[in-house]
């Protein structure tokens, strides 16, 4: 694996090969324009850095994106074509590889990104913990073959180097900490960051109280294990790597600097399980002073871990909101969750952000575990109590990768439906089974009344989650005067004869760094 820590410096011997990485659209967010896909802009940094000619493809918020796929396919001819997808983004995924197979049927096409990890970490535990050869994730793992050539789970920054090996398996294990192709502290430290040049920016709308804002990730991976969490068996997305201060303060100097960002977004899982939290938010601080100008960030915090020292720190760098996955407010539900926090510890965490001037969206969950009629009530009680300045209250759903998932048996007495005992509360959550390749509405949905929940349990069906959810949405929003902000409509790619694809679609990089048809 020598070559791996090589750079372009080295004459490394992928150097002037082509590829092209997509951006699957996201048809189930109500704006796909807000953050771009982070994680496959540093795997195709990792590529850059190699010597590779990349194209990217990005389709977030393209209402006709198999029209936008057919021009590039028309005009280019990439070694292989990688695409990440989430599990709601499965289904277009899928939609664009039987495209490239009628149009390209010789080329590679390679998945990775979040979907193909948690599938092959459930596979893992289905048939290490479970033992069990054949069940739900060994199904969906053979979906994914079925479709596309290679699949990379894991990190990507090295598996995509092994791509151009003669001898590429068909599954590229990056989410083993003990193998080659695991990131290590060092390593993220020592990566290029993210390729935002090769996606337009400006088409991204999103500000923090009038600050134009983008998104940044300082740390990877959560070390909790919430039950409806996707990952919390994944080596790659379970064990935190972090980066010094000083390499986030670069990112974030390069980013307003080049870009004029004065708004970001920290899209780390927690920002408050890092020790260097405070000098963090220093150094930011110190940051703003140098450069003459203000900042507004926003940003993720686990409840039973802030702290009056945090939160000061945090004003002061900047930040004006703080989301906090509080999921439920009964205390049998937060067990049932494994959240380990307690409704306590979220009451003081809200008390001391509101101390500190520092605004709350909590996001909440119903559809867990044991869940009730009055544990769904309690969200909407507490929510008015604590008198929070947004939330998002959504109906969960049982992916690939949860422990919800990993851990259901099949249920004796439903056709196609799984159930998921907690080990010590005995409360069962019941999922039906999904084909995620052709089912995108069960993510979040339309808080005006378009949800849908494929759970239940032993004192709620699926429709009285949702009537449930929807009464919350409804009383807590009138109740606290909080607006709902309507997403925008899709984008939609206009071919003209003679002309390859918007600069806002599709962008070229390698050694020449051009921009198409700008």
């Amino acid at each position: 694996m020598d070559n791996i820590n090589s750079s372009t410096t080295a004459a490394s011997p992928i150097q002037g090969r082509c590829v092209t990485l997509i951006i699957p659209p996201s048809p189930f967010l109500l704006d796909e324009r807000v953050f771009v896909s982070l994680g496959v802009l540093r795997v195709a940094g990792a590529l850059e850095n190699h010597g590779v000619n990349v194209g990217l493809l990005d389709l977030s918020g393209v209402g006709n994106y198999l029209d936008a796929l057919r021009a590039h396919l028309a005009t280019h001819q990439p070694e292989w074509i990688g695409m990440t997808a989430t599990t709601p983004q499965l289904p277009s995924a899928v939609q664009l590889a039987k495209l490239i197979r009628e149009a390209s049927p010789g080329l590679r096409i390679v998945l990775g990104g979040p979907h193909v990890t948690l599938t092959y970490s459930a596979l893992k535990i289905e048939r290490t913990k479970l033992g069990v050869m054949d069940g739900r994730a060994a199904k969906a793992a053979a979906v994914l073959e079925s479709v596309f050539d290679v699949m990379v789970s894991g990190d990507g920054e090295f598996a995509a180097l092994t791509l151009f090996n003669d001898d590429c398996p068909r599954l590229i294990d990056a989410d083993d900490n003990k193998g080659p192709l695991f990131m290590s502290d060092a390593q993220y430290e020592a990566l290029p960051g993210p390729s935002r040049h090769l996606v337009d920016l400006s088409s991204y709308k999103y500000d923090i109280e009038g600050f134009p804002a983008t998104s940044l990730i300082a740390q990877l991976g959560c070390p909790f294990h919430c039950g409806f969490c996707g990952g919390r068996n994944s080596k790659s997305l379970r064990l935190i790597r972090t980066r010094s201060v000083a390499s986030i303060i670069d990112e974030i100097r390069g980013l307003h600097e080049k870009y004029g960002y004065t708004g970001f977004m920290f899209y780390d899982d927690e920002l408050n399980v890092s020790k260097s939290l405070v000098a963090l938010m220093n150094a930011l601080y110190d940051l703003q002073r140098d450069l003459g100008v203000e900042f507004r960030l926003r940003g993720f915090i686990k409840s039973e871990l802030f702290t009056d020292e945090q939160a000061e720190a945090m004003k002061k760098a900047g930040f004006r909101w703080l989301l906090c996955g509080f999921e439920g407010a009964n205390p049998r539900i937060l067990q049932n969750i494994d959240k380990i926090a307690t409704v306590d510890d979220n009451t003081r965490a809200v008390e001391i952000a509101k101390k500190h001037g520092l605004k709350i969206k909590a996001l909440m969950s119903v559809g867990h575990p044991g869940e009730s009629e009055r544990s769904i009530l309690d969200v909407r009680d507490w929510l008015i109590d604590m008198r929070v300045d947004d939330f998002d209250c959504t109906v969960i759903t049982t992916y690939p990768g949860t422990p919800y998932y990993d851990l259901a048996v099949r249920n004796p007495d439903y056709s196609n439906v799984w159930t998921y005992t907690h080990k010590k509360t005995g409360d069962k959550l019941h999922a039906y089974e999904l084909d995620y390749t052709v089912t995108p509405d069960y993510y979040k949905g339309d808080p005006n009344g378009g949800y849908k929940a494929y759970v239940f349990t032993d004192y709620l069906s699926s429709e009285q989650i949702v009537a449930l959810r929807d009464q919350v949405e409804s009383e807590v929003r009138a109740k606290l005067s909080i607006p709902f902000y309507p997403g925008k409509p899709a984008l939609r790619y206009e071919h003209s004869m003679g002309q390859g694809l918007p600069g806002s679609l599709y962008r070229e990089s390698g050694f020449i760094q051009r921009l198409v048809d700008t």
